[in-house]
C-alpha cells in the first residue's frame, strides 16, 4: 500500500484566536479571560436559570417521552413558541400563517440552513448571487459561513465607531444606500451598541428603497436591557413593515444550553403558499445535513415558554443577569474614574447586553495579553460577565496600565 498518504497535499489550518484556548494554556495565577462566549455567575461558574435545572431533571425522569427520532423540522411546539417570543403573539404574520420556525442544531446551525437556502433560492430577480452585508466585528467568525454556502460577495458594513466610541449610524445607512440592489444584509437585534428605535426606522426605509433582505441574528433577546419584548423591537418593527426576511434564533446564553444547543431559524414571507414551499427545501436540506435535531434544549425551552408559571420565573432570572451586567458596568467604568485612567469611558455604561466594545487599541489589547494575562475577543470585545468582585480591581488596575503604556502608540 505504500508510506504516504493520500492526505498528503492537506494543509495545516490556520488556529482560531479562541481566547479559551490561550487561557487554558497559561499556567500564570491571575489570568483572566474577558472573553467567554455565554453568561457567568459571580463565583465564575457558568450561569443557567434554576427553573431551567429542574426542567432539565423533570424531563429526565418522565417516563412517557421517548427517544425516537423527531421531525425534520422538530417540534412543533418549541419552533412554534419561539417563534411567538421573537416576532410577538399577536403579530400578523403568524396569525396570516405566514411566519414559522424549523428546529435547528444551535444557532449556528440556524444561519448555516439560513445561508444555504438564500444561496440556492433567493431571486431578487437579478443575474448575479447577490452580495452579503456582515457587521465588521463578526465578518471573520460569520463570513465564513456565507462563503462555504457559497456566497462570493461578502463586505463589511460599520456601524460602531472605534475612535468616537459611539454608533455612527450615518455611515451604516450611507453602506445600505451604496449596496447593489438585492443585496442579503445581516442584522443583529438586540445589538449591544444600542441602535435607536428611530435609527432602526431609518435603516429599514433605506433598505425597503433599495430592495435590501433582512437577515436577522437574535442571540441574547432578554439580556440586553432585561425586557423580551424591547429586545426584539427591531425585528418585530421589520415583521409588522411587511419585509420577507429570515432569523436565525438561538437559546444557549438565555437558557444556558451550552452543551444541548438549539436554534430555531424564523421564516417571514408574504403568504401561507410560499412558506409552505420553503419549509419543504429547508426540511430537504435538514434531511442531508443532521438528518433530524435533537430533542433535549428544545423541550426545556418550549416547557419554560409554554408554561406561564415557569416562564415568569424564568423572566425573572434575566432580569436579574441583566441587573448586575448593568452593575459591573458603572463598577468598571468608576474604577477606571478614580484610576484617573485616561479616556472617556462613557461608552461602558452606554452599551448593553452581555458583551460591550471596551474601546481598546491593538497594541493595548497585545499590553493585557502579555504583561497582564487577560484574555479578549478577537475583534476586541469583552463578555461584561466575565468581570466578577474576584477580579474587578485587577481587570480595572491592567486596563489602566495598558493605556498609559501605550499611549504613544497607535
Amino acid at each position: 500500500m505504500g508510506t504516504l498518504s493520500v492526505f498528503l497535499d492537506v494543509p495545516l489550518a490556520k488556529r482560531a484566536d479562541i481566547p479559551l484556548d490561550f487561557y487554558r494554556e497559561d499556567p500564570h495565577p491571575q489570568k483572566v479571560l474577558l472573553g467567554h462566549a455565554g453568561c457567568q455567575t459571580d463565583a465564575g461558574e457558568v450561569w443557567i436559570p434554576p427553573v431551567v435545572q429542574r426542567v432539565l431533571l423533570q424531563i429526565s425522569q418522565d417516563p412517557t417521552l421517548n427517544h425516537e427520532y423527531l421531525p425534520e423540522l422538530g417540534i412543533y411546539e418549541y419552533t412554534r413558541a419561539a417563534t411567538e417570543l421573537a416576532i410577538g403573539k399577536d403579530s400578523r404574520a403568524l396569525l396570516e400563517n405566514r411566519a414559522g420556525g424549523v428546529h435547528t442544531v444551535g444557532g449556528t446551525g440556524a444561519l448555516w440552513i439560513g445561508a444555504e437556502f438564500l444561496c440556492r433560492w433567493y431571486n431578487p430577480r437579478f443575474l448575479n448571487l447577490s452580495t452579503v452585508y456582515i457587521a465588521k466585528p463578526q465578518l471573520d467568525s460569520l463570513g465564513c459561513i456565507f462563503q462555504v454556502a457559497g456566497f462570493k460577495d461578502i463586505r463589511p458594513y460599520h456601524c460602531w465607531n472605534p475612535v468616537k466610541l459611539t454608533i455612527d449610524v450615518e455611515e451604516f445607512l450611507q453602506t445600505l444606500q451604496n449596496a447593489p440592489v438585492g443585496s442579503i444584509v445581516f442584522l443583529h437585534a438586540p445589538e449591544e451598541i444600542g441602535l435607536k428605535a428611530q435609527e432602526w426606522k431609518a435603516v429599514a426605509t433605506t433598505m425597503e428603497k433599495k430592495q435590501l433582505f433582512p437577515f436577522f441574528n437574535i442571540e441574547s433577546q432578554g439580556l440586553a436591557s432585561g425586557n423580551l419584548d424591547k429586545d426584539a423591537w427591531a425585528l418585530r418593527y421589520f415583521v409588522g413593515k411587511g419585509f420577507e426576511l429570515l432569523c436565525a434564533q438561538s437559546f444557549s446564553k438565555m437558557f444556558g444550553l451550552y452543551d444541548e444547543m438549539v436554534g430555531n431559524l424564523i421564516v417571514v414571507t408574504k403568504n401561507n403558499q410560499t412558506l409552505i414551499r420553503i419549509h419543504s427545501q429547508l426540511g430537504r436540506q435538514i434531511s442531508t445535513t443532521w438528518e433530524n435535531p435533537s430533542s433535549l434544549g428544545a423541550r426545556v425551552v418550549a416547557m419554560v415558554l409554554n408554561s406561564p408559571a415557569l416562564l415568569y420565573e424564568w423572566k425573572l432570572s434575566l432580569r436579574m443577569l441583566v441587573e448586575r451586567i448593568m452593575l459591573i458596568r458603572e463598577k468598571l467604568k468608576e474604577k477606571l474614574r478614580i484610576l484617573g485612567t485616561p479616556g472617556s469611558w462613557e461608552h461602558l455604561t452606554a452599551q448593553s447586553g452581555i458583551c460591550s466594545f471596551i474601546g481598546l487599541r491593538p497594541s493595548q489589547v497585545e499590553f493585557l495579553v502579555k504583561h497582564k494575562h487577560i484574555y479578549l475577543f478577537e475583534n476586541k470585545q469583552i463578555n461584561i460577565c466575565s468581570i466578577s468582585s474576584k477580579n474587578l480591581d485587577y481587570v480595572a488596575q491592567s486596563i489602566h496600565e495598558a493605556v498609559l503604556a501605550t499611549s504613544s502608540e497607535d
